[in-house]
């Protein structure tokens, strides 16, 4: 019987892992159809090899750093429980795996290629694993602390503050260290559209993303006997609510119609096993109205040229999903309880500061060093073209 739990329990997370990884390539196909056209293979290679310096940073160093578990034992040892640790590890890792993919959309189109590896190894491997600790392991008794000074811990059921606020406030400093890209902004203040080179790209890495949130929300409970159907409908309820809204305040606009869902999305995973689905809808609702108002503001007016908006859909959506949990996870908005609006408000401000400090220092050490940045004729030449030596499609096919 024990077998056949412990069975289960790894196909679970397993699953869930999958799904995540598969979200990988929504993050990819996101990117590529939000650049221009001169710079889509390079999205689609940086994904996919951020992915695989995650794996390295976070087997090696960031595991240990956030659970205290490393794998330097026999394999006779780690297949205990078949393997349960093993496909914890991954499904874990997928999360974090996600710092540098939010991160790749906001440095989009400009930044040189080595450097953004080795930020991601310094990001995986010690600023996210540091936080993820505090939160999800107890580390440095700042959870018991929270518990005794306000009667409840910081819920983060899946990772609003501890994946999502994280990767976006880790972006902000890469994007403000980097610039805009040349010719976005004019000298007299004007603004040079930028326009996606395919929605119907962007619209598959949007579905593919809104598809594997249900495994990255639903299979956080880890194990069979912890699933909650719950969870599921309040992300159905908070990916409605953020594409609605932003449907609205958008005016159509494709672009801002297909990140509404993730907006609702990011913002639902702390609270999503605790809140009333009405709750969900409203949170997911705020998040997709915050995500266009935020989104516009930071492009137009503040001239932060954060190419896929990462900073308001993660940084902005996740922090007010932290605070939200603390709210609409309350017995009085019909919510479970359990949950008190301070330590949700604390941590989710820890992380917005772990964040900024750890990246102005990667980055800013990057910065000083090797640089971060394309030189003027590779970025006008493209990424596709000045880093891996050819384009997303031929320029005109060979008649022999």
């Amino acid at each position: 019987m024990e077998a056949l739990k412990s069975g289960s329990d790894v196909l679970f997370i397993l699953l869930g892992g999958i799904m995540v990884l598969a979200m990988h390539s929504g993050f990819a196909f996101l990117e590529l159809g939000t650049v221009r056209k001169k710079s889509q293979v390079n999205a689609l290679v940086k994904i996919l090899a951020d992915f695989s310096v995650s794996t390295i940073a976070y087997f090696f160093i960031g595991y240990s750093v956030a659970y205290g578990i490393d794998f330097f034992h026999g394999a006779e040892t780690l297949i205990q429980k078949n393997g349960y640790e093993l496909t914890k590890f991954f499904f874990l890792l997928t999360f974090a795996a996600a710092i540098p993919a939010i991160v790749s959309g906001g440095i989009a189109e400009r930044a040189k290629f080595n450097p953004q590896l080795a930020a991601t190894f310094m990001i995986v491997a010690f600023i996210y694993p540091f936080y993820e600790g505090i939160a999800w392991n107890q580390a440095f008794g700042v959870q018991a602390w929270l518990k005794a000074s306000y009667g409840a811990e910081f819920h983060d059921f899946a990772g609003s503050v501890v994946v999502h606020a994280m990767g976006g406030w880790i972006a902000l400093p890469a994007v403000l260290l980097l610039g805009a890209r040349h010719g976005r902004y004019t000298k007299q203040g004007g603004i040079s559209a930028h326009p996606p080179s395919s929605i119907p790209f962007l619209a598959l890495g949007a579905w593919i993303l809104t598809v594997g949130w249900f495994g990255f929300n639903v299979m956080s409970a880890q194990t069979i006997e912890n699933i909650s159907g719950l969870v599921a409908m309040n992300s159905l309820m908070a990916m409605v609510g953020g594409t609605l809204v932003a449907l609205v305040a958008g005016k159509n606009d494709p672009g801002f119609v297909h990140n509404g869902p993730l907006a609702g999305l990011v913002a639902v995973c702390a609270g999503s096993d605790i809140m009333h689905p009405m709750g969900a809808l409203v949170v997911g609702g705020v998040a997709g109205g915050l995500f266009v108002m935020m989104f516009t503001l930071t492009q137009n007016r503040w001239k932060i040229d954060d190419v896929l908006g990462v900073w308001p859909l993660h940084g902005l959506c996740g922090a007010w999903g932290g605070i939200a949990a603390g709210i609409f996870g309350s017995r009085a908005l019909g919510g479970v309880g359990g949950i008190a609006f301070m330590p949700q408000l604390i941590m989710t401000v820890l992380a917005i500061v772990i964040a900024l400090v750890g990246s102005y220092i990667v980055y800013g050490v990057l910065k000083a060093t090797v640089g971060l940045r394309l030189d003027p004729e590779q970025e006008y030449n493209g990424a596709d073209l000045s880093i891996h030596n050819i384009t997303s499609t031929p320029e005109r096919e060979s008649n022999w």
